[in-house]
C-alpha cells in the first residue's frame, strides 16, 4: 500500500501537471490572453505551488505524512470541480491556483515518502517512482486532447470537463493511503537536523540551483511545447500533442531504464551528463528547425533524471534531515518556477515585438527565443552540477 500510494500518486501528479499542454491554447482563446498574460497566469499558479511547498513540511510534523498526502489529493479533486463550474476568468484562475496548492503539497509529500521508504538502491527507486510521473505525462496530452472532444448527454466536456474528470482520479490514491501506515513520523525532534545547520552546507545551495534550473526546463516543456509547435510550424493540436507525449515517453523510459545507472556512476556525475544532454538537444532542435523537432522529445531523456537524482542525493546526504532539506530546496525551486514562466512569456513578447508583433517571422523568432531560455536553463543546470562535483570531489564527499 505504501508503494501503491507513491506510484499511483506520481501517476496522478503527472496527469495534473501535463494535461495543460493541449488545454492552454483553448484557455488562451476563451479568455483572450496574449503570451505575456499566459506566462503571468502560469507564474501565479507556480506561486500557489510555492506557497504549498512552504507549509507542507510543517503540516507533516503536525498531522503526519498520511493525512497531508490525503489532503493534497482531496484539494486536487475539489479544484477539478471548481474549474468545471468556472465561467469567469477570476473564478477559473482561483480554481487553477488551488490545483497548484494541491500539486505543491503532493510534490513535498511524495518526496518525503520516497526519502523515508527508499533506503536501499535510492537512485534506482527514486527514478522508478518518478518514472510513473513520466508515464502518465506521456499519456496526459493525448488523453486531454481526446477527453476535450468527448460528448456526454449532448454536452462536450471541453477543457473544463477534462480537468474535472482527470483530477477526480485522485480518489484512487486516497483509498490506498487510507489503508497504509508510513514510517518516520515518530522520529524524535532532537534527532532531526535543523534548517540552520542544513543552510550552512554549500552543497545544499548547489542542489537548490540545480533543481531550480532543471525543473524550470522540465516543466516549461509541458506548458510551451504544444504552443510552440502549433504557432511556429502550424502543426495541428493532435500532432503537437503527440510530440509532447513523445517527450514524456523519453522522459519516463529514461527514469525507468537509466535509474540504476545513477547509482552506478554516482549522483553528482549523473547530473552533469544528463542536464548537458538535454541542453544540447534543445538548442539543436531550435536551430535545426522543423526537421529536427524530434530532438525536443529527445531532450526529455536528460532532463528527466534531474529531479529524482537530486532527491536521492538529499536522502543519502541528510538521512535525518531529508524532510527539511527537501522542503527547503523545493520551496526555493518554486521561486524559480514563478520567475521562469514569467520570463519565457516576457521574452517571447519582447522578441516578437522587435521583429514585428503582427508578422509570422516575429512570432517565430519570439517563440524560438522563449524556448531557447528553456535550453539555457538546462545548460546552467549542467554548469552548476559541474561546480558541485568539483566541490565535493575535493572533500571526498561525492555520492
Amino acid at each position: 500500500m505504501q508503494l501503491a500510494t507513491i506510484f499511483i500518486g506520481f501517476i496522478i501528479f503527472g496527469f495534473s501537471e501535463n494535461i495543460k499542454g493541449p488545454a492552454i491554447p483553448r484557455i488562451q482563446f476563451d479568455y483572450r490572453l496574449d503570451e505575456s498574460q499566459l506566462g503571468t497566469l502560469l507564474s501565479l499558479n507556480a506561486l500557489g505551488y510555492l506557497i504549498a511547498c512552504s507549509f507542507t513540511a510543517f503540516l507533516t510534523r503536525l498531522w503526519g505524512i498520511k493525512l497531508v498526502t490525503i489532503s493534497a489529493f482531496g484539494i486536487m479533486i475539489l479544484s477539478g470541480f471548481l474549474i468545471f463550474v468556472s465561467r469567469s476568468y477570476p473564478v477559473f484562475s482561483s480554481s487553477y491556483f488551488l490545483m497548484y496548492i494541491g500539486n505543491g503539497m503532493l510534490e513535498i509529500g511524495l518526496a518525503i515518502l520516497g526519502a523515508r521508504i527508499f533506503v536501499k538502491n535510492t537512485g534506482m527507486m527514486m527514478n522508478l517512482s518518478h518514472g510513473f510521473y513520466g508515464l502518465s505525462s506521456t499519456v496526459a496530452p493525448l488523453m486531454a486532447t481526446g477527453l476535450m472532444s468527448v460528448t456526454v448527454y449532448g454536452h462536450t466536456l471541453d477543457w473544463r470537463g477534462m480537468y474535472a474528470v482527470v483530477l477526480s482520479l485522485s480518489l484512487i490514491p486516497i483509498l490506498s493511503a487510507l489503508r497504509s501506515s508510513f514510517p518516520g513520523d515518530d522520529l524524535p525532534q532532537e534527532d532531526r537536523l535543523p534548517l540552520r545547520t542544513l543552510m550552512k552546507d554549500p552543497a545544499l545551495w548547489f542542489m537548490v540551483l540545480i533543481l531550480t534550473f532543471g525543473v524550470v526546463s522540465e516543466l516549461a516543456v509541458g506548458g510551451w511545447l504544444v504552443n510552440f509547435l502549433e504557432k511556429a510550424y502550424a502543426w495541428d493540436t493532435v500532432t503537437a500533442s503527440g510530440m509532447l507525449s513523445a517527450f514524456f515517453l523519453c522522459f519516463a523510459l529514461a527514469r525507468i531504464i537509466l535509474g540504476p545507472l545513477t547509482d552506478r556512476i554516482g549522483f553528482n556525475l549523473s547530473l552533469i551528463v544528463f542536464s548537458g544532454f538535454s541542453a544540447v538537444c534543445t538548442f539543436a532542435a531550435i536551430l535545426g528547425g522543423e526537421n529536427l523537432a524530434f530532438l525536443f522529445a529527445a531532450a526529455g531523456i536528460g532532463i528527466a533524471m534531474i529531479y529524482p537524482t537530486v532527491m536521492a542525493f538529499i536522502a543519502q546526504r541528510y538521512p535525518n534531515g531529508s524532510d527539511t532539506a527537501i522542503t527547503f530546496t523545493v520551496t526555493l525551486m518554486g521561486v524559480g518556477s514563478v520567475v521562469g514562466n514569467f520570463l519565457i512569456g516576457g521574452i517571447i513578447e519582447l522578441v516578437k515585438n522587435q521583429y514585428g508583433a503582427d508578422t509570422q517571422i516575429g512570432l517565430l523568432r519570439g517563440l524560438q527565443a522563449g524556448y531557447g531560455f528553456i535550453g539555457l536553463c538546462a545548460a546552467i543546470c549542467a554548469v552548476c552540477s559541474f561546480i558541485l562535483y568539483r566541490y565535493l570531489k575535493q572533500r571526498k564527499e561525492l555520492i
